[in-house]
């Protein structure tokens, strides 16, 4: 059946039923294996392959619908909708997205959406950051700087960097959009990360301290700036992985 060998690399054990066939078969849409258009198979062709209640398949699909993937209507079906109307700000379309692998457009796409956002929630922050705030920074940056080897480590440290700025930027919004956005970061990071190279580490810690610096300085211009570029260091590094990886010969 289409699209059925795909289900256990969608499958995560720490998820309900219905989540993991909502992640499935979202996975398989944003991947084009059902793309904008197409019909899903039907209820009993999906409830024989994921092997779930109806109940559960309703869930996964009333869950898809609101994410903005499908439409279902009586006596027509279910119907893939076009890309226009997925919502990549929902954190789970970003991670379905981002496990598929290498797709250096899309982040190219999220690193302008980075630039729009993160720089303004940086010079917010220098206004508005507490002690706490800024405790909360220098302890991420620390922790960066600590994981020279473990690349998992040092991208959970630079996600929660970038949550806490978006925290101290005081902006509920930015506090929000923040939070979507760097849930990519994990997946970038497994991409290319800067454990594996000593003088790029350092580049990076000295960067993200930079950021600190200047928020707590209260220096809004330089606060952003430093943002932009951390946020076009991490980029310049993806391209550079995929263009070597390009180039390595085929085994």
């Amino acid at each position: 059946m289409q699209g059925h060998s795909n289900f256990g690399r969608f499958a995560d054990a720490t998820l309900s039923s219905h989540d993991q066939v909502a992640r499935a078969l979202g996975g398989e849409i944003l991947s084009g294996v059902y793309p904008p258009g197409s019909k899903l198979p039907s209820e009993a062709e999906m409830l024989s392959r994921f092997g779930v209640s109806r109940t559960v398949l309703r869930e996964a699909f009333k869950t898809l619908t609101a994410k903005g993937l499908i439409v279902s209507k009586t006596r027509v079906g279910t119907t893939v909708l076009d890309s226009a109307h997925w919502n990549f700000f929902d954190a789970d379309i970003l991670a379905w997205k981002v496990t598929q692998g290498f797709d250096i457009a899309f982040i190219r796409d999220l690193a302008a959406i980075r630039v729009a956002i993160e720089p303004a929630a940086a010079r917010s922050a220098a206004e508005q950051a507490s002690a706490k705030d800024i405790a909360e920074m220098r302890r991420c940056v620390e922790r960066m700087a600590a994981a020279t080897s473990n690349a998992s480590e040092f991208a959970e440290a630079d996600l929660a960097f970038h949550k806490a700025v978006g925290q101290a930027s005081g902006n509920v919004l930015m506090r929000s959009l923040a939070a979507v956005i760097e849930t990519a970061l994990l997946a970038s990071f497994r991409m290319s990360s800067p454990v594996r190279e000593t003088e790029v580490h350092d580049e990076s810690v000295a960067a993200h301290s930079r950021i600190v610096d200047a928020i707590e300085a209260g220096k809004g211009d330089e606060a952003a700036e430093a943002m932009q570029f951390v946020i076009g260091h991490g980029v310049a590094r993806i391209e550079r992985a995929g263009a070597s990886s390009k180039r390595r010969p085929s085994r």
